[in-house]
């Protein structure tokens, strides 16, 4: 019998489990805290860190934890309960538009027009997902775009592969050269005591090199499917993921009339995502305010269609339905950090990667800054969250060691940014393999050359920077 690779949530429930032994092991220890009014929310205080009491996680926490991920069984404070609803309504919006037929013939319009220049979708659609990355640090909301683009990459002969490339690269490298993200930028400076804009010219060049790298990868890659699929790493789910992707409708036969009302919906459909990019850059919006605005849009989208009510709630429920399996993985992640917490150990391991780095010279002291930030990273994927972690307490060893605190956060979010690119605890990763049917291992095949690539990248930038 071939042994299979675990499934997502296989994946994660063991790493909750780990999580659980190492709080058995792991001393306890936390920092002390204060109040960051700027910030919204209290920050560690360097040297302060003193053991506590141990609070080993049992068999009852680890069975606990993945509902810990949605929301806080005691407090009932939301964790990732609202991106899980999220992406069940975009499930429905999806449905919703797709039994239109629009996205289906539009599609086909698309590759009739683009026929023999299909390739420069990729660079174009990574840009926008840079974009989006570079300015606000797009993540969770980039999971809208999957049923979009990875059927538009397998109806022009690439694979879903390509796809999940396009938009989590795109965003992960946008968010890996963060420029005035105030999620990650503008927190960690703040936490780190400097203005954002000190080390912005780097993060241009990191950005710029690094989209570089991901663009010719991907269609490197993309053109050696096109010419052999089954050079694909998921060509053993070539039909399964055409019938999916597809729905029947472009694998042959005549391709589907583009009407005046598919493409008034497809005109909605876009500018729901326009809406969407804006309310979060500029509107203050979160994850209730984007699950509202596509609730109007799925109906706005029915009316036009003149779907009946009946048959608009069961394809909106059929829709949300195809999408559950990504929300529990969202919401499973998550129990990781709540494992960690509880646990004690958070801190004990912030203390450990305080001494590692303490009184090293300049380009040794950036480098392992920049290796220790990927390493917390696996265990805290919120940028947010890791900035206001470690900064207040990494920055100024930067003093000691000579190095400008502006380049500790530029180390920090090129860390997160890099390691949240393949890591199996950030919720956007597992749920973006789960919408673009490719299994993990096999996204860890493809992506190992380009990782050794970007870091190559980044650690010259880094030690250039701290030699200047």
């Amino acid at each position: 019998m071939k042994l299979k690779f675990p499934t997502a949530y296989t994946i994660l429930f063991a790493l909750i489990a780990l999580v659980a032994i190492a709080t058995w092991f792991v001393p306890a220890g936390q920092y002390d805290r204060v109040a960051n009014e700027a910030l919204g929310r209290d920050v560690p205080v360097p040297g302060s860190y003193q053991v506590v009491e141990p609070n080993p996680q049992g068999f009852y926490d680890v069975v606990l934890a993945p509902i810990g991920g949605f929301y806080d069984p005691v407090s009932y404070e939301a964790r990732a309960i609202d991106v899980a609803l999220f992406v069940l309504v975009i499930g429905g919006f999806l449905g919703v538009v797709t039994r239109t037929g629009a996205i289906d013939a539009g599609i086909a319009r698309a590759m009739v027009r683009l026929k023999g220049r299909e390739k420069w979708m990729i660079p174009i659609l990574m840009a926008f997902f840079a974009a989006g990355g570079t300015i606000y640090g797009m993540a969770e909301e980039s999971l809208a775009f999957y049923a979009l683009i990875i059927p538009v990459m397998i109806a022009a002969r690439y694979d879903a592969v390509v796809g999940v490339a396009i938009i989590m690269l795109g965003a992960g490298v946008g968010t890996l050269g963060s420029t005035i993200n105030p999620f990650a930028t503008v927190i960690a400076s703040d936490a780190a005591g400097v203005p954002f804009t000190n080390g912005i010219m780097l993060r241009f060049a990191l950005l710029l090199a690094c989209w570089l790298a991901c663009v010719v990868f991907v269609m490197r890659y993309a053109a050696k499917v096109k010419a052999d699929p089954d050079l694909s790493i998921v060509a053993d789910k070539r039909e399964s993921n055409e019938a999916h992707f597809l729905k029947g409708g472009r694998t042959g036969g005549e391709a589907p009339t583009f009407t005046s009302m598919h493409g008034l919906i497809l005109l909605i459909f876009a500018a729901s995502f326009g809406v969407m990019i804006w309310g979060v850059a500029a509107g203050g919006w979160w994850m209730a305010e984007m699950s509202g605005l596509f609730i109007v849009s799925s109906i706005v989208v029915g009316l036009i269609a003149r779907i009946g009510e009946e048959e608009f709630t069961s394809t909106f429920v059929d829709g949300a339905r195809d999408l559950l399996g990504v929300a529990l993985v969202i919401g499973i992640a998550r129990g990781i950090v709540v494992v960690m917490d509880a646990g004690n150990i958070t801190d004990t391991i912030l203390y450990w990667a305080e001494g590692a780095v303490d009184g090293l010279g300049k380009v040794a002291f950036i480098n392992a800054m920049f290796a220790l930030q990927g390493l917390l990273s696996f265990l805290v994927p919120s940028s947010s969250g890791l900035a206001v972690l470690t900064m207040p307490i990494m920055a100024p060893l930067a003093d000691f060691s000579g190095v400008d605190r502006s380049l500790v956060v530029t180390a920090y979010q090129s860390a997160s940014g890099l390691v949240n690119l393949i890591n199996p605890t950030f919720a956007v990763v597992m749920g973006g393999l789960a919408l673009g049917r490719v299994p993990y291992e096999r996204w860890l095949r493809f992506m190992w050359p380009l990782l050794l690539i970007l870091i190559i990248i980044i650690m010259a930038g880094l030690s250039l920077s701290a030699l200047a």
